[in-house]
């Protein structure tokens, strides 16, 4: 049973309104002054307190802290007969849990109390119910999505979804949820298999926007269109963790434009990120400049010439705006960067790469700490949204706004937690990558992963005259024969990305214009 107490000076009065509680259930104490109140709450483990404002002696705005001495997580509602603001400004400075002017109907408290007691379990139903009436019409978005702006669509939903009932108590329509964006991913992976070799060699109205286009067909105009713009790519950077974080720039930004761009294969950083930044496809980025491009199976960094690819991409397109490009990998590079905003305030292009999510992601898979900290795609979340709300990259994105900088945030792929492995056999030249594998000799189940035999037909380079490239599709994650069973115990449950899913090659795209 619920317990409440109520004090008021008048508690006489309130006769009828305890009456009407104790009928619905609720075990409801009295008293009339302060002093009882506070040694009532602390003998007592009330789920909630009735504080009126007005009472001789002690005021409730007096008995209020002492009360949340004792019981400092228990809500408590404020009772008075005054309108005056700042009784009002005190009472919700002081955290109270509601706040009714009297005279107050029965209505009105059964009200407040379902809001404060009950709310967990009202918001854990009402969602499973509304979860239950959208799951038809998502299923049928999933057999009808027909091109990218369809799956990005269907996406967006999901994900809204997966964010409502994260914290809903049923376990059963987590479940449901599950099961269902599982088969959205199994479809979008057949969608991809048909669809992405005339994405890379057809351009039409069917075909998105990708990593190579993405430059001059989505950044630059908006450039073109603003003084200054500033933009922030944030490695491994999905839709819902962007979710998470967009509530903390609301003072401070509108959202322009809130859509997605495709990811190419792989979805790995040394392929999308290049580029990106080049405007090509990394077939055409080692035909041209061979000296800046490393494939897998050779030594060396392979993202060491993303500011000359941009520099060359812009110079191409005839862009002369002073530009600046910053890599942010290690704490103190953010501070140094908060130190010196004079350069990003002169520039009137200027490109944050930001690598905490790339790092964040490979920490979780190398430690234990991290993975119990991120267990879920909601504590993936909690987490992201924690680092940026204490972050350089927030200072950053504060100090932007009030100089009038318009900002794109995205990020050159997603990442998405891996549960089933998928068995392969390779050289010691094959990659590494958990999601994608290229080398020679490559022995796989061609059922289980979209093959591409010549790396030309979908313009990604050769590592010799006989490598091919395979792709892990949804939650797959690729694994060795030998020593198999130790790598699918180390890999279960970890972040990857490079291969085939709707977290990886949906990428957000977002604008933000500051507050006026």
């Amino acid at each position: 049973m619920v317990k409440i107490l109520w004090v008021d000076d008048e508690v006489e009065l309130l006769k009828p309104h305890v009456l009407f509680l104790e009928q619905k259930g609720y075990g409801v104490d009295t008293c009339n002054n302060g002093y009882d109140a506070i040694d009532m709450a602390s003998e007592g483990a009330y789920d909630l307190i009735i504080l009126d404002e007005m009472m001789p002696g002690m005021t409730g705005l007096e008995t209020l802290p002492k009360i949340k001495e004792v019981r400092p997580t228990t809500p408590v509602i404020m009772v008075t007969k005054s309108e005056e603001e700042n009784i009002m400004d005190k009472a919700v400075g002081s955290k109270i849990a509601d706040y009714l002017i009297k005279p107050v109907n029965p209505n009105q408290v059964l009200l407040s109390i379902k809001k404060n007691v009950h709310r967990q379990q009202l918001v854990t139903e009402q969602t499973t119910a509304d979860y239950r009436a959208e799951f038809g019409r998502l299923a049928a978005s999933l057999q009808m999505a027909g091109d990218f702006a369809d799956w990005c669509a269907l996406y967006r939903r999901l994900t809204a979804w997966e964010i409502e009932l994260e914290t809903s108590d049923d376990r059963s329509i987590k479940e449901v949820l599950a099961y269902q964006k599982n088969e959205a991913n199994l479809e979008f992976s057949k969608f991809v298999r048909r669809n992405y070799y005339d994405w890379i060699n057809r351009r039409d109205e069917q075909t998105p926007v990708m990593s190579h286009t993405l430059m001059r067909s989505k950044i630059f105009p908006v450039v073109d269109a603003h003084a200054k713009t500033t933009l922030l790519l944030i490695d491994n950077f999905r839709y819902d963790q962007w979710r998470a974080i967009s509530s903390l720039l609301r003072g401070y930004y509108d959202v322009e434009t809130d859509d997605f761009y495709c990811a190419i294969l792989p979805t790995a950083t040394q392929y999308a990120r290049n580029a990106i930044f080049a405007g090509l496809m990394p077939r055409a980025i080692d035909r041209l400049m061979p000296g800046l491009w490393l494939n897998d199976n050779e030594e060396g960094g392979k993202n060491r010439h993303e500011e000359e690819f941009l520099r060359r991409q812009l110079t191409q397109s005839g862009k002369t705006w002073r530009t600046t490009f910053d890599k942010l990998i290690r704490p103190e590079q953010g501070r140094r960067l908060v130190d010196n905003i004079g350069r990003i305030y002169e520039a009137d292009f200027s490109v944050i790469v930001y690598n905490f999510l790339d790092i964040l992601s490979h920490a979780r898979t190398e430690t234990d700490i991290i993975r119990e900290l991120t267990e879920d795609e909601a504590a993936f979340r909690s987490l992201t949204r924690s680092w940026f709300e204490h972050s350089d990259l927030y200072t950053i994105l504060r100090l932007l706004a009030e100089r009038g900088h318009t900002v794109i945030i995205t990020s050159d792929h997603g990442t998405i937690r891996v549960d089933n492995p998928v068995r392969v056999t390779g050289d010691r030249e094959t990659s590494a990558n958990l999601r994608y594998k290229t080398g020679r000799n490559l022995l796989y189940n061609a059922r289980e992963v979209y093959e591409v035999r010549e790396p030309a037909d979908i313009q990604l380079p050769s590592g010799n005259l006989t490598s091919s490239y395979i792709f892990a599709y949804n939650r797959d994650f690729l694994v060795y024969n030998n020593d198999a069973n130790r790598y699918v115990r180390y890999y279960r449950n970890t972040f990857q990305h490079g291969g085939i899913s709707m977290e990886e090659m949906i990428v957000p795209y977002i604008v933000l214009q500051p507050k006026r």
